[in-house]
């Protein structure tokens, strides 16, 4: 699955990425900040279960993580430019959870939708890992985009 949701005679006019950094609160915001974002949805992402809802994915059952899914130009935004803001808004290193909320739904994971978007996701994940401001290795895990659930209201 590619990270197009429309093409104009065969050229990408918006892409999709996706972030799961803690409380999918919590990210949404700075991302919904950023030039270039059409829209930051709230949703659930990288489980096994179908029809994820915030009850079922908070039973920790389900496989899935607190997301967002950012819909963005990329003539006017960079997926590296993404990538900085998921990178500032988490603590890279807590394995267990972001922050106050701990539980495997708060688990911090780069899902890519292209193999350039996962070529840029670990060169990024590798350059943090490398730059010696952390003791302990960096967390998030860079794994395929399978689906989205969005989040209830």
């Amino acid at each position: 699955m590619t990270g197009e949701v429309e093409q104009v005679w065969g050229r990408k006019v918006l892409n999709k990425a996706t972030f799961a950094g803690g409380c999918f609160w919590c990210m949404q915001l700075p991302f919904e900040k950023v030039e270039g974002v059409i829209t930051a949805v709230a949703g659930y992402s990288g489980g096994t279960k179908e029809d994820a809802t915030y009850e079922k994915v908070s039973s920790g059952k389900t496989g899935h993580v607190e997301a967002v899914q950012v819909t963005y130009s990329p003539e006017q935004v960079s997926y590296q430019t993404l990538l900085n803001v998921f990178w500032t808004q988490i603590d890279p290193t807590d394995v267990t959870g972001q922050f106050a909320d701990k539980g495997s739904q708060y688990r911090t994971a780069v899902f890519f939708h292209d193999e350039e978007q996962k070529e840029a996701a670990e060169l990024s994940k590798k350059a943090i890992n490398d730059s010696g401001k952390f003791t302990k290795a960096v967390a998030p895990v860079i794994l395929p985009y399978t689906t989205y659930y969005t989040a209830e209201e």
